[in-house]
């Protein structure tokens, strides 16, 4: 077989030619196997000894010794069923190369494929076996992967990271009857398959009622899939489950401060207000996937459903990215229901526009002081924060310094039912988590030490995962009542105090490079309207339809 065209990217200057190993079929394991490789010790210096990897189809770098951009990190010591075009050859298996001012990382085999998440297949019976070797040598792979990463310049993790196993999801609401009530109408319709367990779409889910005394552990050796797990929901009626159960997240608390804000802001909170009802878990697969991925419960979860967690192993974002995100990431998701005929006044796509303000006025509001917090919003929907080690330094203002990064976000889906848009709107935000950017907690830390440095007596309190979600809630729902009526356009100018660019000098790479200046967005579908220079010519840009590199001024077509 031979994979042929054009290669654009080349990491690789040579050729990588494969199957280094007969026996490969395209979407099977049948050709699947364990491969011994040996480091290079002048490469990877603290590596214990050979490795051992799954490899299903993957080829070798002929001639890596010949490139002087290319470093040899690991050689195949198994007979190989291709060859190097010269006999003193290496059989490379991994190799790093300069490519301009960066590097790239290849391998033939797979040091990134965990045998505690492969599946055994009874019409494969040699695939047990290739499990079976894998595990017994897996923590010298993880290690081989630890060190290459290395190579790139990367900060990696020192410990070993076990993705942690699903915790029980409880489910409440302020008055407990519309809980229960939901409950009720998902064992009436759905109906239970098995003892409790109900099939909901992707997930199964198994409902039990909250009892004082509850309490659960997770058995760290018998690996779990969160996919295939059933997913275990507590109905909590007259009783909310305390602090040894909910460590990360208090509940109580939470729905206190919910209460509040939304008198405090003059909205009734009433059965279908956002937030009223809610689902919490301390480690999720995704609060998005739980109701986007599952048709069957969706049409049946209320107007303004909430689940927040503390972790997620399963986080879901654009392109269909996952990742496990660490505690201090706040991830949640709303369930928002649109007729299809409100769609003149009330466009979908400005909800993930609502939905970032709102998360902004909750930070800049959180309490006195908090004002001076410095986040924007990068269109269409992201929050960005100065990076605390530009705290209290000026900045020039045509200086390429990337002063801000992104610590939010926001991921809209929308299902249809009987006419009815179900938007689920899916937002993250890095709460105290350090890595690998920064979080709001951190320059907080770093706005104290400024105002300590200049003799001020400010100081700001770390914020408070609960009550930052409630105050977004709260805000949200007063933003989306006043959407439906009357559509973006009210929002407009409070968007535009809030993002950052204004004026902004902006090439266009899909026209030409064109230079130009940015004005605003439509009140119509949100797209961004940029003004050429020298012509005066006006574009208008979607949402999603383009990549902007804020900080280097370039928007050009997503591909």
């Amino acid at each position: 077989m031979e994979v042929s065209g054009p290669r654009e990217l080349k990491f690789y200057p040579g050729i990588c030619r494969g199957s280094s190993i007969k026996g490969f079929h395209y979407a099977s394991d049948v050709g699947a196997r364990v491969v011994e490789v040996s480091i290079d010790s002048k490469a990877i210096p603290d590596m214990p000894g050979p490795v051992h990897l799954y490899l299903n189809g993957g080829g070798m770098f002929v001639d890596a010794h010949k490139f002087s951009n290319v470093e040899i990190l690991a050689t195949y010591n198994e007979k190989m069923d291709v060859q190097d075009d010269d006999a003193n050859g290496r059989n490379a298996a991994a190799v790093l190369c300069a490519v301009g001012r960066g590097k790239a990382l290849l391998f033939g085999p797979h040091p990134e494929f965990s045998p505690t998440l492969m599946k055994e297949d009874p019409d494969i019976p040699s695939f047990t076996q290739v499990i079976k070797s894998l595990k017994a040598t897996d923590k010298i792979r993880i290690e081989f992967l630890r060190l290459s990463l290395k190579k790139l310049g990367l900060r990696v993790n020192e410990k070993e990271y076990k993705r942690p196993k699903l915790t029980p999801l409880f489910l409440s609401s302020i008055d407990n009857k519309t809980a229960v009530d939901l409950v009720s109408n998902i064992e009436s319709t759905l109906h239970y398959q098995i003892q409790n367990i109900i099939d909901v779409g992707r997930d199964k889910i198994a409902i039990n009622r909250f009892h004082e005394g509850l309490h659960y552990g997770s058995n760290e050796n018998n690996p779990e899939d969160p996919e295939l797990a059933i997913k275990k929901i507590y109905l909590c009626n007259n009783e909310l489950p305390d602090k040894t159960l909910t460590p990360d997240f208090d509940i109580k608390y939470f729905r206190n401060r919910l209460v509040e804000f939304y008198k405090s802001s003059n909205q009734e909170l009433v059965p279908g207000s956002i937030g009223y009802t809610f689902m919490y878990g301390e480690v999720v697969t995704s609060t998005s996937a739980l109701m986007d991925s599952n048709f069957r419960w969706l049409p049946l979860l209320p107007d303004g459903f909430l689940i927040t967690g503390t972790v997620q192993v399963l986080g879901k974002g654009r392109s269909g990215n996952h990742w496990v995100n660490p505690k201090g990431v706040l991830p949640n998701s709303l369930l928002l229901k649109l007729p299809l005929k409100s769609a003149e006044i009330a466009p979908v796509v400005f909800v993930q526009y609502l939905s970032s303000m709102a998360y902004t006025h909750a930070i800049l509001e959180y309490d006195l002081g908090y004002d001076e917090i410095p986040v924007k919003i990068k269109w269409p929907n992201d929050i960005y924060i100065k990076s605390s080690q530009y705290i209290g330094k000026t900045i020039e203002k045509n200086s390429k310094e990337v002063t801000h990064v992104k610590i939010g976000g926001v991921l809209v889906n929308i299902n249809v039912f009987e006419g009815v848009q179900h938007l689920v709107v899916g937002a993250g935000l890095n709460v105290s988590n350090e890595a690998p950017t920064t979080s709001l907690n951190t320059v907080i830390k770093a706005m104290n030490e400024h105002y300590e440095s200049i003799g001020s007596d400010k100081r700001l309190d770390p914020i408070k995962e609960e009550k930052l979600l409630a105050k977004y809630l709260a805000n949200f729902n007063a933003m989306f009542e006043k959407f439906k009526k009357f559509g973006f356009k009210p929002f407009l100018s409070d968007y535009y105090k809030l993002w950052f660019h204004s004026n902004q000098i902006v090439t266009l790479n899909d026209e030409g490079n064109i230079k130009a200046e940015i004005f605003g967005i439509t009140s119509d579908w949100g797209m961004l309207m940029a003004k050429d220079i020298k012509t005066g010519n006006v574009f208008q840009l979607q949402p999603d339809g383009n990549s902007f590199d804020m900080f280097n001024g370039l928007i050009s077509q997503k591909r």
